[in-house]
């Protein structure tokens, strides 16, 4: 439970941002590029932490680096109940950005070393608390806002993170230092491959919680239903990964699974680009299945490439790192986009062209000849 609930303070700080956006730029004065920070910080910080992993497991330890990260969550939840500058607003989104990066980072080492033998299901726990998150905060957020205000809304998210945080403090084994670290597979061709693979499909995933409910509400709908969209793509994704931790023992061949999901994620783009509104139901089904299918199975095409653990571990750490910082500049584009065209349907298409190419990088990532998955890897963490 310690693993769910610490999960579940992960996604609410950026995942309540997409359905208040109209009145935060109302009462801050932020640009839709200003607002585009509120997502590309937490990602690109989520991508800088993932590539110093072995740093901080060595310098700073799982127990104080995931106890740091929460009460950095906690700090900017805590200067959200204040907030009166749209660059305040921003820098709250670095500083939580930097605790959810860190704990991520360190929240899987600490489960294999502590449980090695419940790691998997733990890490499934640890999974389904951050997807959780997303859905409550996407969902709730408008609503609570029309009640309460959006200042008690975005702040509320540190009592939960609060709670985490004594919880991990009490029942988290004591501190471990580990001088081993791995390194780095910076002259592998393949790695830079997978780096890019993965971070252009995660761009998807970026774009949708940043700005989906925006061009929803763009179109006409209430702030309320733009958050319940979200808060809707975010339950599918649940329902994705369930169905991949179940299904993919039976695909070697990761392939033709990986072209089914693309093309799902490609048909629910369709939908939003050329009918939203009366396509609405189609597409958010097609796009959550979609980005919830996608990212386990790209984390289990990158570890099919490594030959043992360590090697895994490396591995993973650099495709996570700057596949992140790739995915964060989505959002950002798509702010841009929005001020020179006041319409998000280009952002949509300009992924849209995104995800063509991995279709096609799908069949050039050639599998290894003896595949040494590491197990539990769908479990791991977005």
């Amino acid at each position: 439970m310690l693993a769910l609930l610490i999960g579940l303070n992960l996604r609410p700080i950026m995942a309540a941002v997409g359905p208040l956006l109209d009145v935060l730029q109302q009462d801050l004065g932020l640009s839709s590029t200003q607002a585009s920070l509120l997502t590309t910080l937490p990602v690109l910080l989520m991508g800088i932490c993932a590539l110093g992993g072995p740093w901080l497991q060595r310098r700073i330890g799982e127990v104080r680096g995931i106890a740091l990260g929460m009460l950095l969550i906690v700090l900017a939840g805590t200067v959200r109940f204040v907030i009166d500058t749209a660059a305040t607003l921003i820098l709250s989104a670095a500083v939580a950005g930097t605790g959810i990066a860190m704990v991520q980072a360190l929240m899987p080492a600490w489960l294999k070393r502590h449980h090695p033998a419940r790691a998997g299901s733990l890490m499934g726990l640890f999974t389904t608390g951050i997807m959780g998150g997303a859905v409550f905060a996407a969902a709730g957020a408008a609503p609570a806002a029309e009640a309460a205000g959006w200042r008690l809304v975005l702040g509320s998210a540190m009592l939960p993170a609060l709670l985490a945080l004594v919880a991990w403090l009490r029942h988290a084994g004591s501190q471990q230092r580990h001088s081993e670290s791995p390194v780095l597979p910076w002259r592998r061709s393949r790695a830079w491959a997978l780096m890019a693979y993965f971070g252009i499909g995660t761009c998807a995933y970026t774009l949708v919680l940043a700005w989906l409910p925006v061009y929803y509400m763009d179109l006409g709908l209430s702030a309320s239903r733009g958050g319940l969209l979200l808060g809707a793509v975010s339950a599918m994704e649940v329902v994705a990964g369930l169905l991949v931790s179940s299904l993919v023992h039976r695909f070697p061949d990761r392939r033709p699974l990986l072209s089914l999901v693309l093309c799902i994620i490609l048909a629910g783009l369709g939908c939003l680009i050329i009918s939203p509104i009366e396509l609405m139901l189609p597409a958010v089904l097609l796009v959550g299945l979609g980005i919830g299918a996608l990212f386990p199975l790209q984390l289990i095409v990158t570890l099919d490439h490594a030959r043992t653990p360590s090697e895994a571990g490396a591995l993973l750490a650099f495709v996570q790192g700057g596949g992140y910082t790739i995915a964060a500049l989505m959002p950002l584009l798509a702010g841009l986009i929005r001020d020179t065209t006041a319409s998000l349907e280009w952002a949509w298409v300009c992924l849209l062209c995104g995800m063509l190419l991995v279709l096609l990088m799908t069949w050039k990532l050639k599998q290894p000849a003896a595949q040494q998955t590491i197990e539990g890897a769908a479990g791991a963490v977005r």
